[in-house]
């Protein structure tokens, strides 16, 4: 694993001193654990040595501090051990309701999509912060960094691409790209992505669900022929490249190719293009508190900045051998002055 060890180094992690780590999650039986990037992340964390805790996201709150010091943000923490079975895998050792300064760092993990409840999250974790606490991935970035739109700060990597409510912009986009793809800024997972060629018959009625007859901002994009290789995760750790992406290559008849709407992952080396793109992109978001990120890229081209709950660690690992969830622990040690 000469890759693993070179990318590692390049983290400077690895330490005998045992840190208490709280993941900000969803409710932990919805995980899927043969494939969940978040336990991945618990399991390697409990390797490592460190202590592992589970905050379920609706528990955050906030407090007035009382005269002893007493109060801030707080929630009911899941003292848990994570085991290898993927059916059953964890096991709770005890909860109780805490303040988050009494952790090393918090993780968030919760997955989108990015409505009131997960800007909520975002505030109390930012106040979480002013009392001391780390925060990974930072909460003010994550607010500031929608995972459609941030592709706008890096046209040269980006195919065309029109942002608008307007019907008569969106359709003349469409009759200008002739074939091309229209999706909800707050989707995930492929829901609620269309494509629409310039003869479709559909397009009127597909626009105006999307937009809600002009009152919702969609995104639109050439369509990209190189998705039949695949829409490439290529997982950012602490600025840097892991060495391989996922193609997540869509089923027959399929133009999306999420792994939940019946993709295929396949791991592969990243090529000359996909290293241009993490270059320039990885150090840029890791500086603004984005230490790990998954840009979706299909063919050349950048189409989405994940940076809520980036996955596609398991898949990676099970291909390749390279631990990038391993690789996220040395750097959560890294941040919290383990060297």
């Amino acid at each position: 694993m000469a890759q693993q060890l070179h990318f590692e180094k390049h983290l400077l992690g690895g330490s005998d001193r045992s840190l208490k780590l709280a993941f900000v999650l969803d409710p932990l039986d919805s995980l899927k654990a043969w494939k969940d990037s978040s336990v991945a992340m618990m399991r390697a964390a409990e390797r490592h040595g460190h202590e592992v805790y589970a905050i379920e996201a609706h528990s955050l709150g906030w407090r007035t501090p009382d005269t002893n010091g007493h109060g801030g943000v707080f929630a009911e923490v899941i003292h848990l051990h994570p085991r290898p079975d993927d059916h059953d895998w964890y096991r709770e050792t005890g909860r109780a309701w805490r303040a988050l300064r009494e952790f090393d760092a918090v993780i968030m993990r919760k997955d989108p999509p990015f409505d009131a409840e997960f800007l909520a999250a975002t505030w109390l974790l930012e106040r979480a912060e002013a009392e001391g606490v780390k925060v990974f991935n930072r909460p003010r970035a994550l607010r500031e960094h929608s995972e459609k739109l941030s592709i706008a700060e890096f046209p040269q990597f980006t195919p065309p691409t029109l942002v608008s409510r307007h019907p008569a912009q969106l359709q003349h986009f469409i009759d200008e790209e002739r074939d091309v793809i229209v999706k909800p800024l707050d989707g995930m997972g492929g829901t609620g992505i269309f494509r629409v060629h310039r003869n479709d018959p559909n397009r009127n009625v597909i626009l105006e669900t999307l937009t809600a007859n002009g009152q919702r901002t969609i995104m639109a994009q050439r369509f990209l022929p190189a998705i039949s290789q695949g829409d490439k995760r290529i997982l950012l750790i602490g600025g840097k490249p892991v060495p391989w992406c996922l193609a997540r290559i869509p089923k027959a008849g399929e133009t999306r190719g999420n792994l939940a709407v019946g993709g295929t992952g396949v791991a592969q080396e990243l090529s000359a293009r996909d290293h241009e793109i993490a270059a320039t992109l990885g150090p840029l978001l890791l500086k603004r508190g984005l230490i790990l990120v998954g840009l979706d890229v299909i063919g050349d081209h950048l189409t989405e900045i994940n940076v809520t709950s980036p996955t596609c660690m398991v898949e990676i690992r099970q291909q390749t051998g390279f631990d990038a969830a391993g690789a996220f622990i040395t750097v959560i040690e890294h941040a919290c002055g383990l060297a």
